[in-house]
C-alpha cells in the first residue's frame, strides 16, 4: 500500500530527534513539505539538512509548545511559505525522573503538565483554526502513549498528561469531524530513541523488564511510530477519528 502527501503541509513539533525526527523525515518522504519545529535549535536544523539531503523540502522554526504566541506563530509560518496546513504532529514532549506521587514536587508537575498537555492543546487550538477555514480541512496526530491507556507506577505526572492527550484528542474529533477535520493520537510503547536510552542507563533493571515483559520481546523504533503517523495523515485512513493508536509490540493487549 502506497502512502502518499504529495503537495501536503505538515508540521511536527518536538522534531529535533526521536520520534518527531522519524516523523518529519517520513512525512517528506510521502512527499509532504514539513515545517519542523523544536526548543532546540541544533536538532531542528539537522532535521531539515535530512530532510533536504533525501530530496524533500523543509524549514526549522524554533517553538516553545507552553508559549501560545509560539504556537500561533508556527501555524503562521506554515501558512505564509506554503500556503496552509495539512498534517500537524503535535509530539512534543518530556518523562519526569521515577518518583512516587507522594514524592513529586509542584515544579515537576507543572512543567510536564505544561509541555506534554497544555502544549498539545495549545498546539490543536491554532492548528484547528487554520484547518477550519481552509478547503480540504486537514489532519492532527497527537502524541500520547501506551500510559495514556493504562496506568504505570512512578511516572505520575507523565501517566496524567498522556491521559490527558487521549481525551483531548477525542473532545477535537467529535467536535471537528463535519469541519472535514480528523484528528487521531499514537501512543507508543517503549521507542528506542535518546530519552528512552537515558531512561534505561539510568534504570537497568527497569529498562530489561521493559524488553522482557514486550510481548514482541523489543523495544520499537522510531520509523515504526512515524510510518503509523503518515498513515493516519494520508487518505488512506479517512474514516478514522477520535482514535487512540497504541504502537506498543502487543504491551496493551496483556
Amino acid at each position: 500500500m502506497t502512502v502518499s502527501l504529495e503537495g501536503k503541509v505538515a508540521l511536527v513539533t518536538g522534531a529535533g530527534s526521536g520520534i518527531g525526527r522519524a516523523s518529519a523525515l517520513a512525512l517528506a518522504e510521502a512527499g509532504a513539505k514539513v515545517l519542523v519545529t523544536d526548543v532546540k535549535e541544533d536538532g531542528g536544523a539537522e532535521t531539515v539538512a535530512m530532510i533536504e539531503q533525501n530530496g524533500g523540502e523543509a524549514a526549522f522554526l524554533r517553538v516553545d509548545v507552553t508559549q501560545e504566541a509560539d504556537v500561533e506563530a508556527m501555524v503562521r509560518a506554515a501558512v505564509d511559505r506554503w500556503g496552509r496546513l495539512d498534517c500537524a504532529h503535535n509530539n512534543a514532549g518530556i518523562a519526569e525522573r521515577r518518583v512516587t506521587m507522594g514524592e513529586m514536587t509542584e515544579e515537576v508537575w507543572d512543567r510536564t503538565i505544561d509541555i506534554n498537555l497544555k502544549g498539545v492543546w495549545l498546539c490543536m487550538k491554532h492548528e484547528l483554526h487554520q484547518m477550519a477555514q481552509q478547503d480540504g480541512g486537514g489532519v492532527i496526530v497527537n502524541t500520547s502513549s501506551v500510559v495514556g491507556l493504562v496506568g504505570v507506577r512512578f511516572q505520575p505526572a507523565y501517566v496524567a498528561s498522556k491521559h490527558g492527550v487521549v481525551g483531548l484528542t477525542k473532545a477535537a474529533a467529535l467536535e471537528y469531524a463535519r469541519d472535514n477535520i480528523r484528528v487521531n493520537a499514537v501512543c507508543p510503547g517503549p521507542i528506542l530513541t535518546g530519552a528512552l536510552e537515558w531512561y534505561m542507563n539510568e534504570y537497568p533493571d527497569v529498562g530489561q523488564k521493559l524488553k522482557d515483559d514486550n510481548p514482541s520481546w523489543r523495544v520499537g523504533l522510531p520509523e515504526e511510530v512515524a510510518r503509523t503517523v503518515v498513515w493516519l495523515c494520508s487518505d488512506k485512513s479517512s474514516y478514522v477519528t477520535g482514535h487512540s493508536l497504541a504502537v506498543d509490540g502487543g504491551v496493551v493487549a496483556t
